[in-house]
């Protein structure tokens, strides 16, 4: 089993990891029942559009596939894409009307204070070197009570915990750019932190922001057989296999 997620807008990685998220073979989209789930909390945190347009961030945005997904439930809202990879941005302009290159430290969002009512930020968190400051930096951007919707794959996913008691390393976890070693699957996709709900809970309050509910959302890389497990597992967040975080900037 293995992740397909956006590649990461935050802060610019080292040179290796440079050259590994502007390789076109690296995935910059993930699964689209993550990304459904992911929407409808938003959009019902924002409401509907008659009440006021309102700007939202899609923070490594990818090949815009999850905005794609989105869209047609934020109707009337502004949806602005952001990343670092320029190759991951080539394609987003194919779902997107607007995505722009940013960083996600030290004002390297192209956004002023306050302006944004809502930011996405979806399977990126897991792949940055500080993710400290891009909270910092998302706070920055979002208005007084605006709305962070993360998403992240979950470290104590109800699978993991059976190959950790297997000696098994966990689904999710990388130990090279250049090969899985030790656990399921063959794709890198460049993982370099990872969170259980606890940990992700205490992250986000630490950073500004007060939990607004945390769900939890099916893994499309599960083997078939698998899936119906998976699918509900999501009714306990704390085990599912992604974990889909609503919070809002205090």
């Amino acid at each position: 089993m293995t992740t397909a997620p956006p590649r990461p807008s935050g802060s610019q990685p080292p040179h290796g990891l440079r050259d590994f998220y502007e390789d076109p073979a690296v995935p910059v989209a993930s699964g689209a029942p993550r990304s459904l789930r992911q929407a409808r909390m938003l959009a019902a945190a924002l409401g509907p559009a008659t009440s006021g347009a309102r700007t939202v961030i899609d923070i490594g945005c990818g090949d815009g596939s999850a905005a794609a997904t989105a869209a047609p439930l934020l109707a009337g809202h502004r949806i602005v894409g952001v990343d670092w990879s320029q190759d991951a941005l080539r394609r987003a302009h194919a779902h997107l009307p607007y995505a722009v290159r940013g960083e996600l430290t030290d004002g390297g969002l192209p956004f002023r204070s306050a302006s944004a009512d809502a930011v996405l930020f979806s399977e990126v968190v897991e792949h940055l070197v500080d993710p400290d400051a891009a909270l910092d930096e998302i706070h920055r951007i979002l208005r007084p009570g605006g709305h962070l919707m993360l998403s992240t794959p979950n470290l104590a996913a109800w699978y993991n915990r059976a190959l950790l008691l297997a000696g098994v390393q966990p689904v999710f976890s990388e130990v090279s750019l250049r090969a899985i070693h030790g656990r399921p699957g063959k794709e890198v996709v460049g993982h370099l932190r990872l969170y259980t709900a606890r940990a992700l809970r205490e992250f986000v309050t630490a950073s500004g922001f007060e939990v607004v509910r945390l769900r939890g959302a099916p893994f499309h890389g599960v083997p078939r057989p698998m899936r119906p497990l998976d699918r509900l597992a999501c009714g306990v967040p704390s085990m599912s296999s992604i974990l889909l975080l609503h919070a809002r900037r205090t």
